[in-house]
């Protein structure tokens, strides 16, 4: 009986241990501002971010697994305009852009096509200029939910959930405070479609860090954006960002 009560507190005082540990885990955890604050930080700082109204990113665009390759250029403008271009070599050319109000997407030999529901919310949302320093207003409720291992580097794991669509999931390297990684489920023609987007090889441009390669790897296929020139605060025209008329 004594060995029976000996395990039985050794088991009491085992848990209790797990218990405290796990508390002291969590407490451990920063919030959902210091994060945001450290990466605005590890980018530049808000005052560097808030000068800079516009930007124009062009490099190669592929999809290993399927030999396709072409050229990108992704233009961005304050606050809310976006336009992407991908000349795919021999297929065409798609398009996908958003002037603040409506969102769109063209793909070769077909009309462009107004996005609703979900997709344009998420579309919507994509097309903020600088979104980090906006996310409280961008999200119904952000939360710091733990720690995953990116790359062999830990990292913060941060859900942002919006009033329309799904939670996205972003990931901030522990050490530099650079975000590395977003997941979410996204709405797309042929139903929704989980995302996992990698950033990396982030380079100063006009006092900002920047990323200069995206890795995006869903269900279907996986492409890489190697951007070799950014330029900011260049004159860009709304009128690139509407809906090309047919």
């Amino acid at each position: 009986m004594k060995r029976v009560i000996t395990m039985f507190v050794a088991a009491a005082i085992g848990l209790s241990v797990v218990h405290l540990s796990a508390q002291g885990q969590a407490a451990a955890l920063p919030t959902a501002d210091q994060i945001m604050d450290k990466f605005i930080t590890a980018v530049g700082g808000r005052e560097a971010m808030e000068k800079v109204t516009s930007r124009v990113s062009t490099g190669t665009f592929e999809i290993p697994d399927m030999g396709v390759t072409g050229n990108i250029t992704i233009s961005e403008k304050a606050p809310n305009k976006s336009l992407a271009v991908i000349e795919l070599g021999g297929m065409g050319t798609v398009r996908e852009g958003s002037d603040g109000v409506t969102a769109w997407s063209e793909q070769p030999g077909a009309p462009a096509q107004d996005k609703t529901g979900a997709e344009l919310a998420e579309a919507l949302r994509s097309s903020i200029f600088n979104a980090e320093l906006k996310y409280k207003t961008l999200y119904k409720t952000v939360a710091v939910t733990g720690k995953e291992v990116i790359e062999g580097n830990e990292a913060y794991v941060v859900v942002a959930t919006p009033a329309e669509g799904s939670p996205n999931k972003l990931f901030f390297d522990v050490a530099s405070g650079l975000m590395v990684r977003q997941s979410s489920t996204r709405q797309s023609p042929q139903g929704p479609l989980d995302v996992d987007v990698y950033v990396t090889d982030y380079r100063p441009v006009d006092g900002i860090k920047v990323p200069f390669s995206v890795r995006q790897v869903t269900s279907m296929f996986s492409a890489v954006i190697r951007l070799s020139s950014i330029k900011q605060n260049v004159p860009l025209d709304d009128a690139i960002f509407k809906k090309p008329a047919f």
